[in-house]
């Protein structure tokens, strides 16, 4: 089966890439077809994050573990036939650790393979890459000195009732 894929910048302008691939490909294939799309080396950090319909980061999938316990799937050894199908179509992928260029990625459509096509295909590219990786503001509740006290108990004035110690290394 072939997946054609939506690839969209998070960004205030459109850019966004159409790619379709076979079913069969690793996160890490895939992961070159987008570095290419888009224009990058694909030599910088990267991983891919299942997500819901809320794009909320799911579980991880990077290009090499560097966690300590080793509990990251890596890429190479994941296939999109394995994550992706009609009940689950969304990730989120990044790219660039330093600099977080941010994709939101959707599986459109699955197809039966054509004869003679060559995948991975590029198959529609709209707008251009920013020169610099958008800024993505986490924006969230303000907290006012009375919402501490009254969600925690906490007064943040004072401070010899914190239970902190200030000697603790």
């Amino acid at each position: 089966m072939i997946y054609r894929f939506r690839i969209i910048l998070d960004t205030q302008e459109d850019v966004f890439r159409d790619i379709e691939i076979e079913d069969s490909a690793s996160l890490e294939d895939f992961h070159n077809v987008i570095t290419q799309a888009f224009g990058f080396g694909g030599q910088e950090m990267a991983s891919f994050y299942l997500s819901n319909d809320l794009w909320e980061q799911g579980q991880e999938y990077a290009l090499f573990d560097m966690s300590d316990e080793g509990g990251v799937p890596s890429m190479s050894e994941t296939f999109l036939e394995d994550i992706l199908h009609e009940d689950q179509t969304k990730m989120i992928y990044v790219y660039d650790f330093f600099n977080m260029w941010t994709f939101l990625v959707e599986l459109a459509e699955i197809a039966e393979h054509e004869e003679g096509k060559t995948y991975p295909n590029l198959l529609f590219a709209h707008g251009q890459i920013p020169e610099d990786a958008p800024d993505n503001e986490f924006i969230g509740e303000e907290l006012e000195d009375d919402d501490l006290d009254d969600e925690f108990g906490l007064d943040p004035e004072d401070y010899d009732n914190l239970d902190f110690d200030e000697n603790w290394n």
